[in-house]
């Protein structure tokens, strides 16, 4: 899908407002509402949240479900956000 790594690239850093997502049960603040999946993972790990930039990250969605995120896939943020990242081989 170019169109998600188009509107990653034009993503400017440093625009927008903070948020504080979960990753792992762990708040992590990150400047919002559309960030990528690595950033994510990178302001997690910033924080202090045990995982690897190679983890699998997945969105905990209101319906139940979960959804992978890539580390090029866009996805808007809020309060209520749920991520969790787990290492690749992890079958859990």
């Amino acid at each position: 899908m170019s169109s998600t790594v188009e509107q990653a690239d034009a993503q400017t850093p440093g625009k927008g407002h903070s948020v504080t997502i979960t990753v792992n049960n762990k708040a992590v603040e990150i400047t919002g509402p559309r960030v990528t999946g690595l950033q994510i993972k990178e302001a997690a790990i910033a924080q202090g949240v045990q995982i690897d930039l190679d983890f699998q990250l997945s969105q905990e969605l209101s319906s139940g479900e979960t959804r992978i995120v890539g580390d090029a896939d866009v996805v808007t943020v809020n309060k209520n956000s749920v991520f969790t990242a787990v290492a690749g081989d992890d079958n859990s």
